[in-house]
Parts: C-alpha cells; sequence; structure tokens
C-alpha cells in the first residue's frame, strides 16, 4: 500500500506541488497540499518543502493563502477556472500564479511543526521552516484582522467551499436563504459532473449558491469586512477554528523553539480558546456545532466538523467522552468510521459528497485527537477502518460508510489516485 500510495503522488507531482487528482482536480489546493506534505515528508522531505512553498507562492499581501492556485492558466478542464474568479479585483493578490478568491483550513502550522518534529536534525528543513514561520503567521493574522467580525478570537467563512466540507448539509439552511432569480448569475458551465457521478456530487441548485457567493465575492474585492456586511452565509465554523488554534499551538511550540517572538500567537490563542466551547459547544447535541452568524444561533447537526475539537485539544474530558461515546455507537451500528455527517438525519447520504462518506484526512485528524485524550483502541480503529476501505476499493477522495454498501461495491467514490488519500495511508501506516 505504501509503494502504491507513493506512485499515485509521484503520478499527480507538477513541478513543484500536487495536484490532488488528474482530470477532477488539475491544479494545486490548499488543504490537500498541506496533508500531501505530511505523507511526502516520511520518505522526500524536499518534495515536501518544494509543496508547501509553491502554495506560499500565492499568499495575498493580507496573509490570505488561497484555495486553489492556477499554476497553469492553459488547462481548461476546471470550473471555476482563474479567469472566472478573476482575483486581481484584490490590489494585494498576486499576478502570478492566479488564485481563487477564498482560503480553506489553515492547516500549515501543525504542518509546519510535524515537518521539523520528524527533521529536526536536518539543517536544511530547519531553515525552511524559520523562512516558512512568519508566512504561515500572517496567515494566521488574516483571519483574526479579516474575519473575525466580533473581536471574538474566532474566524467566518462566507462560502462553503473554505470550509473543506463543500456540500454538507450543515450549510443547507444559510444556502437556502439566497434567492436566485434570472439574470443574477453569469452563464457557466459545470465540470465536475462531466467527469464524476452526478449522484456523488453538489446538485445543480447548491451550485448555482456557491457562484452566487463567489460572485459576492468579487463584488466587494475580495474584502473581508465588506463580504461581512452583505453575505447571506456567514458562519464561524467550529472545525475550521479547531484547526486554527491546534496550527497556532504548533506555532508558538515551534516559535519558542527557534527563536521567534509568539506574543501575538499567545494573545490570539487566549482569546479562541476562550470563546471556543462557550460558542460551539452544544449541551443539547452533546457535540461541537458551528455557529451562524445571520441567524445568530447553533447550527445544531452532528458533523465531522465538531469532532477536530480533540485534535486541537479544546475539548474537556467530559465533552471527549461524549465524542468518543458517539464514534463508537457509529462504528457498533454497522458504520465505518468516521461518517462525514449524522446517520440518523434525514440528510444523511452515504455516497454524496461530504453528507456522508468516509474522508481519509479528516480520519488522520480524528485519531490523532482520540489519542491525545486516551481512546487509543478508538483511535486505533479509525485507522484501521480507512485503511481498510483504501485497501479494499483503492485510493479514492472518498468512501461509503455503510459496511453493508462497501461489500457489494469494487471503488470509492470521487477522484481515484487521490494524493490525499495516498498520503494519509503513508502517514497512518507509518505511524
Amino acid at each position: 500500500m505504501i509503494e502504491a500510495a507513493k506512485q499515485i503522488i509521484e503520478k499527480n507531482w507538477r513541478d513543484r506541488f500536487t495536484i490532488p487528482t488528474s482530470r477532477l482536480y488539475p491544479f494545486q489546493w490548499m488543504w490537500d497540499s498541506g496533508f500531501v506534505a505530511l505523507g511526502t515528508s516520511l520518505y522526500n522531505v524536499e518534495k515536501s518543502m518544494m509543496e508547501i512553498e509553491s502554495m506560499f507562492s500565492g499568499q495575498w499581501s493580507n496573509g490570505m493563502v488561497p484555495h486553489i492556485l492556477f499554476h497553469s492558466e492553459s488547462e481548461t478542464t476546471y470550473f471555476p477556472n482563474y479567469d472566472f474568479w478573476n482575483s486581481n479585483v484584490n490590489s494585494g493578490a498576486p499576478s502570478y500564479p492566479k488564485s481563487s478568491g477564498i482560503t480553506q483550513p489553515p492547516v500549515f502550522g501543525f504542518v509546519l511543526e510535524e515537518l521539523y518534529r520528524r527533521h529536526q536534525d536536518n539543517e536544511e528543513v530547519v531553515e525552511f521552516v524559520k523562512r516558512l514561520f512568519p508566512k504561515v503567521v500572517d496567515s494566521h493574522r488574516f483571519l483574526y484582522d479579516y474575519r473575525d467580525v466580533h473581536g471574538e478570537g474566532l474566524f467566518y467563512i462566507y462560502h462553503p467551499w473554505e470550509s473543506g466540507r463543500d456540500n454538507s448539509p450543515i450549510w443547507d439552511e444559510s444556502l437556502n436563504r439566497i434567492v436566485i432569480k434570472d439574470g443574477d448569475l453569469p452563464y457557466y458551465e459545470r465540470r465536475d459532473i462531466q467527469i464524476a457521478d452526478a449522484s456523488e456530487r453538489p446538485t445543480a441548485a447548491q451550485y448555482d449558491r456557491y457562484v452566487y457567493l463567489l460572485e459576492l465575492g468579487k463584488s466587494h474585492n475580495y474584502d473581508g469586512k465588506k463580504i461581512a456586511e452583505e453575505s447571506p452565509f456567514l458562519i464561524q465554523d467550529c472545525m475550521m477554528n479547531a484547526i486554527l488554534i491546534k496550527s497556532n499551538k504548533s506555532l508558538i511550540s515551534l516559535g519558542k523553539a527557534l527563536g521567534f517572538g509568539v506574543e501575538q500567537l499567545q494573545s490570539w490563542q487566549e482569546l479562541s480558546m476562550s470563546n471556543f466551547s462557550k460558542k460551539f459547544w452544544s449541551e443539547e447535541l452533546q457535540t461541537f456545532v458551528c455557529y451562524d452568524l445571520r441567524g445568530d444561533k447553533q447550527m445544531l447537526f452532528k458533523e465531522i466538523g465538531g469532532l477536530v475539537a480533540l485534535f486541537a485539544e479544546v475539548a474537556d474530558s467530559t465533552q471527549a467522552e461524549s465524542l468518543a461515546t458517539y464514534l463508537q455507537s457509529i462504528s457498533d451500528r454497522g458504520y465505518f468510521l468516521c461518517p462525514s455527517f449524522d446517520i440518523d438525519s434525514e440528510l444523511f447520504d452515504s455516497k454524496r459528497y461530504w453528507r456522508g462518506p468516509v474522508w481519509p484526512q479528516m480520519n488522520w485528524m480524528i485519531s490523532k485527537g482520540l489519542a491525545l485524550y486516551g481512546y487509543d483502541t478508538l483511535a486505533n480503529q479509525v485507522k484501521s477502518d480507512i485503511i481498510a476501505l483504501v485497501d479494499k476499493l483503492g485510493f479514492y477522495e472518498y468512501f461509503e460508510s455503510e459496511k453493508e454498501k462497501v461489500d457489494s461495491l469494487s471503488h470509492g467514490y470521487g477522484g481515484s489516485n487521490f494524493s490525499w488519500t495516498a498520503s494519509t495511508i503513508i502517514n497512518l501506516i507509518a505511524e
């Protein structure tokens, strides 16, 4: 499996970065690259450093790291391409590489720490970490300066694509506030359903709303403060804020080890930590949930993002026990861990994008989190479940969560020969 995984990453390598998969996603994606760098660091750390450096070559002057970098302007098989985003309406966006106008989960703090931990005797790696450290700090500063509307240490997203959990049912209510009339949207042609099974992808109505929010961001020159005033979709995502806290912690540790000042990071971290559980913990559901700033209410759904609080170590022992008990109950009922949405909800769909399937990189974070709280047996099960799925169904983007259905399948869902799946397998087996 490790050799097969390495071959997939090699196949998806494009000079200085990795694409997620050759047909469906032909550019560089932000959090994909972070997870790929973790895998390659176990056998080719030079490639990991090139991967990360390439991603930060597209960082905006305000600190934002875009969720897509379009290193090739001649590749036309993907929508929305660089010309549709037109990110240069913001004067801080670089002319090259062209990019999208939104960001993704801020994973590079913990990725950088992991590279340093694995290679701290390698002078080249140490110098690389020192060089990237202030750039990653700037990417966090962007979130606190431009996306924290109430000064709570909790940042917002204005597009589901920023969350990484693009098509999750948790976004439905907020998206449904958007009423699209004739003439509101420019003409566009989806490419994803020409490549992947439409039954696994977002619906046409959902995609229209994605394009609406893209256009809204563009109309404000991708200025976070102006977007916050108008966007009908304005959400503090518990998972993204948990990842920010995890990466803050990693940067603080790295900064102390490498001689950087960490006072600003500590100030941010204290504020984020103090408000995380207050805003996101649901006593009713006994899990962490997202917060709808437009509706001024918690979004009461059980979903995979709430479990990442374990990875960030922001759950107390009682909360951690509730999350672990929830996961164990899912497993006992005949599901592979970890389904991306509540299996008891009428909105659960074990096949469709983020509405129920298992995602490799999520299992890596959640298994790490469970181990941090002493749930070693359950952590190992989360690892072994994704390894078993990949072993049977191949290196796909995501996987069926119902065990009975898996028995009759010959492949996973979404893109095949997927880079973060390959990287996750390398990490999990190595660990």
